[in-house]
């Protein structure tokens, strides 16, 4: 488990877990019983564009991506909600604390009251999934995007070492992951067993934009981007990425795979004339972009 600081914004160890060297045990929870999540739930293209980040993020280092959990993305939901709604996380009691305010066993994390088993077994307490979870916490007093978050937790040796299983991960291997997000909140969930219930639907609001597993195909919108480079790895591309925002282009940042290159975009547009007119005004040193459209 790893927690944002919130004056520092940068991830930390919780008090209670540096003299344990994150020693991971699970205690069952009694008087629970297991719940079936809601048959329509889903997670925001929001959430999913960081749990696909994070995928990428883990193939650049040569691990295998994961699976989307609903059961894990629900328990992480969940916890963001409460987060934001209850604060369990004020005074003494940190991120991976949980109010009495739900159907949940109420507990608060501090360095004198160690309650490990209240976060690891709540996938077991509120969902079908019959294993241990682990999560990484953060808070953002400001709001934030996934290129935010992967942007920061890549850049932080704490939050690698528990995403890529190294250090005191080692002996962990993460097969599922699941996400939850709102305007300071975000959670995410790893599980090391499958999870058998099927992957959530992808919605905003009440209103479901995809759906994998039915008949119904909806149509994708088309862009014409403007191509500033390409590359052989995302690892460099993301290099790039920055570079180019930090000489203004504040949209650049999506990553096309294209015959086993990795393109880079400074802007993308809705019609070829926005494109083209933008083409035009660039400064001279950016003359090399084209327009591509997908």
């Amino acid at each position: 488990m790893i927690l944002t600081d919130k004056k520092t914004g940068k991830f930390r160890f919780p008090d209670i877990f540096l003299p344990l060297l994150f020693l991971l045990l699970l205690t069952s929870i009694p008087g629970k019983a297991q719940k079936k999540i809601p048959d329509d739930f889903c997670i925001t293209s929001h959430e999913k564009k960081l749990f696909d980040a994070i995928n990428t993020l883990l193939t650049d280092y040569g691990k295998k991506s994961l699976k989307l959990s609903a059961s894990l993305s629900y328990v992480a939901k969940t916890h963001v909600k409460d987060l934001l709604q209850n604060r369990p996380d004020t005074s003494i009691c940190n991120l991976s604390s949980w109010s009495d305010k739900g159907d949940w066993t109420p507990c608060c994390f501090n360095r004198y009251v160690p309650q490990q088993e209240c976060m690891w077994g709540k996938p077991k307490e509120l969902t079908t999934y019959p294993y241990r979870g682990y999560e990484m916490a953060g808070y953002f007093q400001d709001e934030f995007t996934a290129d935010s978050v992967i942007e920061l937790w890549s850049s932080q040796k704490e939050v690698l070492d528990m995403l890529l299983t190294r250090e005191n991960y080692s002996k962990k291997e993460w097969v599922c992951m699941g996400i939850g997000m709102n305007r300071h909140y975000v959670s995410v969930w790893f599980g090391q067993r499958p999870d058998k219930v099927k992957a959530p639907l992808i919605c905003d609001t009440a209103t479901v934009i995809a759906v994998l597993d039915t008949a119904k195909i909806t149509k994708k919108t088309e862009y014409y981007y403007l191509i500033i480079a390409s590359f052989l790895n995302e690892k460099d591309a993301r290099e790039a990425i920055k570079r180019y925002k930090k000489n203004g282009f504040k949209n650049a940042g999506t990553i096309i795979k294209s015959s086993n290159r990795v393109r880079v975009y400074l802007d993308r547009f809705p019609t070829l004339k926005e494109a083209m007119y933008a083409k035009q005004n660039l400064p001279y040193s950016f003359h090399d972009a084209w327009i591509y459209k997908e």
